[in-house]
């Protein structure tokens, strides 16, 4: 694939940017070396077949001053996040960090030791745990805390832990809800936010300075094996406290921050505060790129300034999901001050805007942080930023309709498309002018007038090879190491053609967790309306394993459950395990393990009526 230079106007603003911010405060370049102890071998992480699921020396390019192709306070944050190996946080606390997205941490009990956070795949998983055994021994894992309901907190579980372990006793100690959030996220939605995350985590991207250097929360996610385990403990309560294996653990809930169910907790033996992903070396997402309900940094502001009252006194320690520690006690009350600022600044200012009447685009065009929070990197763009978390506010708050009639009704994409580029004079103009915006460096422009231009006539060479030029110095430029993934990724499907998507959230051992009600919800989702309109159908299904039975309807396009006993007249009666509903549902019909009484054809028409996402559709074309 052809690739372009950093234009004249992203090298003016690359040298702006090293002149201006902070860049000889050096501190997290020795937090984020304290303690290492070694890391693997051969960090090429591969699966059962030989297939390489996570690389960390893809990333070995990032050393020295940044080039012109990559934003320099990026550059920066992507090398401090691709340091990988075993760090010890303090005597009795180790992390795993640049295996994987996001960080595992091993804190050690009487005879064993508590496993955080096992990253998404099991392979990744299983990886890191025996870099853990390799130096600090073969300790057997007693318990597994997921602080909340991402993926990325939980996917890896079965790489240290099996089910049998836990049948004998290890723990799964969970935020309330987490199982429940952790599959409807990944099922219900799971194949347009999995598409998305293509392009936010750059899959598809040669990873180098004008490829993907990382997503500032992490590098990227593997692509291993994702799985879960069912909780044996679901803490509810902000005080609760739990021992295991002689650690005494005090936990704080903080649902509907980072993650719809999550928590924060206390380890007094080692001065230790987890702060799960709500106080990272990054300003976090308010609305993820994929997709995602829209967090509340109000509450977010509130449970970190909750941490601080709980904690901050005691704690020499605070560390996270994601990146590397804070030490020492008045460092701990500093940064989850800064970062609490940051939030509730972000919210307020945004109300207060909203209500002098400006729009999210306005208001995030407007907005400025005071110069404390600007200034200091871990309240940075990496991740979030500024600009798409504001409008995630006014959509909490406002909707996606900004007031004006205009708006209110507008063409969609392709419609509006032709319509602007009639108006315009026609595609040879679009060019013409977008060609003149990119020349003068103003390529948010460029993208708008190609995005039309795109939309109007998606076989136009001169229109999708100027928006993939355009989109890459977009990309160049961006801070943001999603902004930049998804700018580089729409300029490589471009050129390159649709790549899919590369990772499938909605794994057997995920969907494997469904309950009856999830599984019926994730039908439903499916179901073609037009299609089954004239349908009137109703089955009963009895769980055997589950001893629940459920009468379903299919009428008006609708699906519809309820839990009831079967009843001698509904046309179909099935009797199977929940395994094998899912799988029946996923369309296997002759397998043996089901038994039917009445008539098999009504189960046939409503999977005939089922229509599946689309795991590869466009995003940057109609």
């Amino acid at each position: 694939m052809t690739q372009n230079d950093a234009s004249d106007s992203i090298r003016r603003q690359q040298a702006e940017l090293r002149r201006n911010l902070p860049f000889d405060d050096d501190r997290d370049f020795a937090a984020a070396a304290r303690g290492f102890i070694g890391t693997l071998d051969d960090p090429a992480i591969r699966n059962d077949a030989g297939e390489v699921v996570w690389d960390a020396s893809t990333y070995d390019f990032l050393t020295g001053e940044s080039p012109d192709t990559v934003n320099p306070s990026l550059w920066r944050q992507s090398r401090l996040v691709a340091k990988h190996g075993l760090f010890e946080v303090v005597p009795g606390l180790y992390q795993i960090r640049g295996l994987d997205l996001s960080v595992m941490s091993f804190v050690e009990g009487d005879t064993g030791v508590v496993a955080i956070d096992p990253l998404i795949s099991k392979e990744t998983a299983a990886a890191a745990l025996a870099l853990y055994r390799r130096h600090r021994g073969d300790r057997p894992i007693t318990a597994v805390i997921h602080t909340h309901s991402h993926i990325d907190h939980f996917g890896g579980v079965q790489g240290i832990v099996s089910q049998e372990q836990v049948d004998a006793g290890v723990e799964i100690i969970v935020p309330e809800g987490m199982v429940e959030h952790a599959v409807a996220e990944n099922v219900y939605a799971g194949t347009a936010m999995g598409r998305r995350a293509g392009y936010m985590y750059g899959a598809a991207l040669a990873r180098g300075p004008k490829g993907a250097v990382g997503a500032g929360l992490g590098q990227t996610t593997s692509t291993g094996e994702a799985t879960l385990l069912a909780p044996t403990l679901e803490i509810t309560t902000t005080g609760q406290t739990h021992t295991v294996d002689g650690l005494d653990i005090e936990f704080q809930m903080a649902p509907g921050t980072e993650a719809p169910s999550e928590m924060h907790f206390y380890f007094p033996r080692y001065k230790a505060l987890c702060m799960a992903e709500n106080a990272t070396h990054t300003l976090h997402n308010l609305l993820t790129l994929r997709g995602a309900v829209v967090r509340d940094p109000h509450v977010w502001s509130q449970y970190l300034t909750e941490a601080i009252e709980r904690f901050g006194p005691e704690a020499e320690v605070v560390f996270t999901s994601h990146h590397w520690p804070t030490w020492g006690n008045r460092e701990i009350v500093e940064f989850l001050g800064l970062q609490r600022d940051l939030y509730g600044y972000l919210h307020d200012q945004t109300l207060r805007m909203i209500n002098q009447g400006l729009q999210g685009a306005e208001i995030a065009e407007r907005i400025e942080l005071p110069p404390v929070l600007e200034n200091s990197w871990h309240a940075r763009g990496y991740y979030g930023s500024v600009s798409h978390n504001v409008k995630a506010i006014y959509q909490r708050y406002m909707g996606w309709f900004d007031g004006n009639p205009a708006r209110l009704w507008p063409h969609p994409p392709k419609e509006q498309a032709d319509r602007y580029v009639e108006a315009l004079g026609g595609i040879d103009r679009v060019v013409e002018l977008a060609g003149a915006a990119f020349d003068s460096g103003d390529y948010r422009w460029a993208a708008t007038l190609l995005d039309h231009g795109v939309f109007a006539d998606p076989s136009n060479a001169a229109v999708t090879s100027l928006y993939a030029d355009t989109l890459e110095q977009l990309g160049y430029g961006a801070e943001n190491g999603t902004w930049r993934n998804f700018f580089l990724s729409g300029a490589t499907e471009l050129r390159e053609g649709n790549f899919g998507t590369p990772t499938v959230t909605t794994a057997p051992a995920i969907r494997a967790q469904l309950t009856p009600e999830q599984l019926f919800d994730a039908l439903a989702i499916t179901v073609d309306g037009p299609r089954a309109w004239d349908l009137d159908l109703a089955i009963d299904v009895t769980l055997t394993d589950l001893a629940r039975s459920f009468h379903l309807t299919l009428r008006n396009g609708v699906l519809v459950y309820v839990e009831r006993s079967p009843a001698e007249d509904t046309a179909l009666h099935l009797k199977l395990t929940k395994a094998r509903l899912i799988a029946l549902a996923g369309g296997d019909v002759d397998s043996d393990g089901v038994e039917t009484r009445g008539d098999i054809g009504v189960l046939r028409q409503i999977l005939g009526v089922l229509s599946p996402g689309d795991p590869a559709f466009e995003i940057v074309l109609p």
